[in-house]
């Protein structure tokens, strides 16, 4: 079969099983309410957790560094692309966790299969929890270790896999699952690391920003250092509104993933007006607390009234909130209805998820109302009435 016919003959098989995927077109910034083709909806499927995407003093930092330094940043950071505003960002992100540094990535798929593959050797191996990131999945494959998944959040299968190897060993979760919204039981899995000699790898793309006394992330809230999680990976794409990830960790770490990172010697910098305005990003969450604090308390309400709803939702307590649907072709359906009806919100489907568990991922944002909740609820409920 040539590849034409392949492309075709895969694409009709996503649209029979309900797996086709489209994009959405805005003609807004980011925000809790959005336009897209003349039309305003509540968006209840972004990941600007805080609000920050379109942030008046974000906008000005990056138009006044964009001022200042261009707009490309013109080459890698090894060559001539590595500005004054990305030195600061870098130095900024260690203090705010904690180590003594932090590498900045294009984005989070390129830091997740950079750090992978420049630690992992053939002869290693490296366990990731079932529900872990694609980006952290496909970095652990490429290494050439010896790759192993455990059960999601099971302690103990990954104890009794530990204990079955020789040799080196990472371990690898994602700090908050980006499609369940469960967090990694991060306590228990540094105890078996120290145990079993094995180092603890955290990708906290959806909770930097969010949890954590500061906004440090999930790692921060669990009490935890450069001790126990070695190697640190966020996002600045989410909470922060900006885009890009880092990894932080110690000297050593960062001066390996310099040197030996093909992720980040062979691929252009980020801009620097990102840079800076990821940096402004960082003062606002020193400054307004708030923002987390109405997150959460938006959180609860939402939790509270669909359980009064009797809504099927997944445990969660971040700002990612599933509400389980099961058959793939019932999840679009519901989006679409719901688009329709002024809201939008993603229909998740397999290869994303296991098969048997679509669903529709419900993303909330300090920038919503509680009224915005509310209406969400209302929606939701009516929605689900008309799908049984």
């Amino acid at each position: 079969m040539g590849f034409e016919q392949r492309l075709r003959a895969s694409l009709t098989q996503r649209q029979e099983q309900g797996l086709y995927r489209q994009r959405l077109t805005l003609d807004s910034a980011q925000g809790p309410v959005v336009r897209m083709q003349g039309r305003d909806y509540l968006n209840f499927c972004s990941n600007d957790y805080l609000g920050l995407a379109a942030h008046p003093r974000l906008v000005e930092s990056f138009q006044r560094a964009a001022a200042q330094y261009g707009v490309g940043s013109g080459a890698s950071h090894l060559v001539c692309g590595h500005s004054r505003p990305h030195h600061e960002l870098e130095e900024a992100l260690a203090e705010m966790t904690g180590r003594p540094r932090a590498l900045l990535f294009s984005s989070g798929y390129a830091a997740n299969t950079g750090t992978l593959t420049s630690l992992l050797q053939p002869g290693d191996n490296v366990f990731q929890d079932r529900l872990n990131h694609a980006s952290l999945l496909d970095g652990g494959l490429h290494s050439g270790a010896r790759f192993r998944r455990f059960a999601h959040n099971d302690v103990a299968d990954l104890d009794a896999k530990l204990a079955a190897v020789e040799g080196s060993g990472l371990v690898v979760v994602d700090g908050v699952f980006s499609m369940d919204g469960d967090s990694a039981p991060l306590g228990e899995l540094a105890a078996l690391c120290r145990r079993q000699d094995a180092w603890l790898m955290v990708d906290d793309a959806h909770g930097f920003g969010v949890m954590g006394e500061s906004g440090a992330g999930s790692v921060q809230a669990a009490g935890m250092g450069i001790k126990e999680v070695p190697v640190l990976m966020a996002t600045l794409g989410k909470a922060l509104g900006t885009g890009g990830a880092f990894v932080a960790g110690d000297d050593y770490l960062i001066e390996g993933l310099i040197q030996q990172a093909r992720n980040y010697i062979y691929t252009t910098a980020l801009a620097p007006a990102l840079a800076a305005a990821t940096l402004t990003s960082l003062a606002i969450l020193r400054e307004e607390a708030w923002r987390r604090n109405h997150l959460v308390t938006l959180i609860q309400r939402f939790r509270d009234g669909a359980n009064q709803l009797g809504l099927p939702l997944m445990a969660s307590n971040s700002a990612i909130q599933p509400l389980k649907v099961g058959d793939a072709t019932q999840a679009t359906a519901m989006s679409q209805t719901l688009r329709e009806r002024g809201l939008l919100i993603g229909a998740i489907r397999p290869p994303t998820v296991p098969s048997g568990t679509s669903r529709l991922r419900i993303t909330l944002s300090a920038a919503h109302s509680p009224q915005q909740v509310d209406r969400l609820l209302e929606e939701l409920a009516l929605c689900q009435k008309q799908s049984i």
